[in-house]
């Protein structure tokens, strides 16, 4: 039972960039709740500014793949789990959050919720993309999953886990009509200029197999479009990788790396050359024309074509359930084929204006049915599970 209304113990653990963001919007619902919320864990700086206080900090999480990549940060990832599982049985919070991050928090709110913690997991794990097996797992390991896409609770309810749909919290975050000539003047771009954005990832595994093609692409659209510019936002932390990769592609100037930034790039360009991942509903939630791309170890691709349960991989084809943007992924996701559908984007803005029109009024429509008061619904539902 809550100790008192406006007192909150919660731990939260949260990876990545995304799951930051995603947390940060999260303890604000929290903070509004309860007043005087204490909040630790394994988080980021979106979530500090809320007065969160990280044990450890967010990118010791950040892994990708399925093989060697994984097996290399095993023992320390691990580590880090089992020391803060011991920490929170020995001092037990009110509950306990898991934000993304399922390979690292499922295990984890298996063991507290087996010692009587209340446990919730917001982002409901893609069961309904790849490894379904997860279902029981789910099931196991927490009280309570908090959804971001609106098919997800029914399909959890089919199973026996408790869920809640409470929107996606980056469509409150991002306007329905982006200012694009607001977000050109904060980068110094005209306001005619053709512009594609260019999001590599924000881990440092996805970088490194993904940069260099679509630096490639880029310098193949520059030879035919020599008026075009192109901007990369990086994080802190892979910019100088980055940056690295932008000199040796041969794009030269047209090509600008700045220092996060992301949704203003997304805002200002007319079409984004992106990793799948979050940042591609960023860039649907922007109504932004994109090619998605993605490669990764051959062992993991591997892995992963065999668990894929339908035919997209980008989460806005997957929500509008159609190829509404162009994926190419590991061998199809060549410097020309990129190249050619960005190009494909950028004439039919010219020679076939209502094929973005139609795109724009997708997203729109996805945008609409994303949108809720998620902090407010999330602490909701979190209140649920403690009075239970």
């Amino acid at each position: 039972m809550l100790k008192a209304e406006k007192v909150l113990n919660a731990a939260l653990v949260a990876g990545e960039t995304s799951g930051d963001l995603l947390a940060g919007l999260l303890l604000d619902g929290m903070r509004t709740r309860w007043p005087e919320l204490h909040s630790v864990g394994i988080g980021g700086p979106q979530m500090a500014k809320r007065g969160f206080q990280a044990w450890w900090p967010h990118d010791k999480l950040s892994v990708h793949g399925f093989g060697w990549e994984v097996l290399r940060r095993y023992r320390e990832i691990v580590g880090i789990r089992t020391q803060l599982k011991n920490r929170l049985l020995a001092d037990k919070p009110d509950v306990f959050i898991g934000v993304d991050a399922p390979d690292f928090n499922l295990d984890l709110e298996a063991a507290l919720k087996a010692q009587g913690i209340k446990t919730v997991h917001f982002v409901c794990p893609s069961v309904w993309a790849w490894r379904p097996e997860r279902l029981e797992k789910i099931k196991r390991s927490v009280d309570h999953v908090l959804c971001i896409f609106p098919f997800e609770p029914e399909l959890l309810a089919q199973h026996g886990i408790a869920a809640t749909y409470v929107g996606h919290p980056l469509a409150n975050v991002i306007p329905m009509q982006p200012d694009r000539a607001q977000a050109r003047a904060k980068l110094g771009l005209r306001p005619d200029d053709p512009v594609v954005a260019i999001l590599p990832g924000s881990r440092e595994s996805e970088v490194r197999h993904l940069v260099d093609v679509l630096f490639q692409a880029a310098a193949l659209i520059g030879q035919a479009r020599p008026a075009i510019q192109f901007i990369v936002p990086a994080i802190p932390a892979l910019r100088p990788r980055i940056e690295a990769a932008a000199a040796a592609s041969g794009v030269g100037a047209a090509l600008r790396v700045v220092q996060g930034q992301s949704h203003t790039v997304l805002g200002a360009c007319d079409v984004t050359l992106i990793a799948s991942g979050t940042a591609t509903l960023e860039a649907a939630l922007f109504k932004r024309p994109m090619v998605i791309a993605y490669r990764m170890s051959a062992m993991s691709w591997q892995i992963m074509r065999r668990k894929k349960l339908q035919p997209w991989v980008g989460l806005p084809n997957i929500l509008c359930r159609d190829f509404v943007v162009p994926e190419l992924l590991q061998d199809a996701a060549t410097p020309q084929a990129l190249a050619k559908e960005v190009l494909a984007w950028l004439d039919a803005s010219a020679q076939d204006p209502a094929k973005i029109q139609r795109l724009e009024q997708r997203f729109t429509a996805l945008h609409a049915e994303l949108q809720r008061d998620t902090p407010t619904l999330a602490a909701h539902a979190i209140a649920t599970v403690l009075q239970a």
